[in-house]
């Protein structure tokens, strides 16, 4: 019996607006037919938790990613963590005492070394009033005027673009419930 990881997968830029829209319940079905077991979905923004060969993560990105465009018609990067990494994802957070509002609290993940070299180096700025600093797996930001009017984010996405995926803190809580669910 071949030893199995539970994994992450996180979608970037899908579902925002009208173009390329993925359906969660075609998403699981996709995964699902690649072999991978325990599928399940989170919101409309393409979180997907699944069962997997143990190894690499960056190879079951690979894979989804490659049967993306048959799927649905168009390409969209997939970054994925174990579920050992989520867990140090969440514990990482040296923002957490500081945040009042997760809806304006953002953990971007990275890809690769590159992105997080990225991330590392924008979190070494002086962003007031926004907060962001860098963990192991992903960068932390808090958007003290909101998202959309954060120079930040304009600042990491102008930057690194598909290189890096963002969740709101709320989600990357139910997230880590469900893979919390996932071990019972």
């Amino acid at each position: 019996m071949t030893a199995s990881t539970t994994y992450v997968g996180l979608l970037r830029g899908i579902n925002v607006g009208k173009a390329k829209r993925v359906p969660m319940a075609e998403l699981k079905a996709l995964v699902e037919s690649l072999g991978y077991t325990d599928v399940k979905t989170l919101l409309n923004s393409g979180n997907v938790v699944f069962r997997g060969p143990t190894g690499n993560p960056a190879a079951a990105a690979r894979r989804i990613e490659a049967a993306l465009p048959d799927a649905f018609g168009f390409s969209a990067k997939l970054t994925v963590l174990d579920a050992s990494q989520w867990a140090e994802l969440l514990a990482d957070n040296p923002l957490l005492d500081r945040v009042s509002d997760p809806s304006r609290f953002l953990v971007a993940v990275w890809r690769n070394a590159t992105a997080r070299a990225g991330v590392e180096k924008l979190a070494s700025q002086d962003w007031s009033p926004d907060l962001f600093a860098a963990g192991r797996h992903a960068g932390y930001l808090s958007c003290t005027e909101g998202i959309l009017a954060s120079k930040t984010a304009v600042a990491l996405d102008k930057a690194l673009r598909d290189e890096v995926t963002t969740r709101n803190w709320a989600t990357v809580l139910k997230i880590g419930a469900m893979l919390e669910a996932a071990k019972n």
